[in-house]
This record gives C-alpha cells, structure tokens and sequence, in this order.
C-alpha cells in the first residue's frame, strides 16, 4: 500500500489478525469517526465501532482480513477485504457452530492527518448467516 495512508492501515489490520493486540486496530479511527454501513443502535464514534468488534471478535476469536485492490485518492481509501474465521460464539442470534466462514466487503475510509474520520462499509452479511445457519 504506498498511500500516505499506508503505514496507518497496514499497522490497523496487523493489529486486527492478531489477537493479543485487537485494541491497536482503534489507534486507525478518530474519537468521532462517523460510521455507514454499521448495524443500527450502535452508540455514535469509536465507541460504537468498538462495541461492534467486541462481538465479532467474541463471535470469531480467530478471524483474519485481508485487504485487497487498494485505492487511494485524495483523502481516501477503498479496499475490497476477505474476513476468514471460524464461528466459535453467538452471532447475531445464531449460537457457536463452529463452522469456517468466509465473507468479502468493501470499505471506504476517509482521512484526516493519519486517522479515520468516516468510514463506508459494505459487507456480504447474508453469505455470513447462510454459512452459519442451519444446513
């Protein structure tokens, strides 16, 4: 990634996949960062985002992304992800299966300095409940 941008990203998403340091991936966001695309009810800024990812990372303690056709423009960042995991908590209503999932989404990050101040996110959230739900 060779966005001014880059480094800021890449040091989130390493924090991301590993699971001792999940809490580096929120050193990418600002306090206020405005989120689309996120589940309604969430409470506004980092804090929503953080209570999103709680659960996830509770739902799939061992997921990883990984980012690809990086675009930088201006003061944005568009990539397309892949989320791989394996569904070892209640998700959204549907308790562990431990069933491997695999979703792909997009995200536009908007900067400001080096830190996230709003973010679009579009993810396959139907393939995610097929492939947890029943078979």
């Amino acid at each position: 990634m060779s966005s001014q941008f880059g480094p800021a990203v890449k040091r989130a998403i390493d924090a991301f996949n590993n699971p001792a340091d999940r809490t580096g991936y929120f050193g990418l966001y600002d306090q206020n960062v405005v989120l689309h695309g996120f589940p309604a009810g969430l409470p506004p800024g980092i804090e929503g985002l953080k209570a999103f990812y709680a659960g996830l990372w509770k739902a799939f303690p061992d997921c990883r992304l990984e980012l690809s056709n990086v675009v930088t423009q201006g003061d944005r960042v568009a990539t397309m992800y892949t989320f791989r995991a394996t569904h070892r908590g209640e998700f959204m209503g549907v308790p562990a299966t431990g069933r491997r999932v695999e979703v792909t989404g997009m995200t536009i990050l908007r900067f400001v300095g080096d830190r996230c101040v709003e973010r679009w996110d579009v993810a396959d959230m139907l393939s995610l409940m097929q492939q947890i739900g029943p078979k």
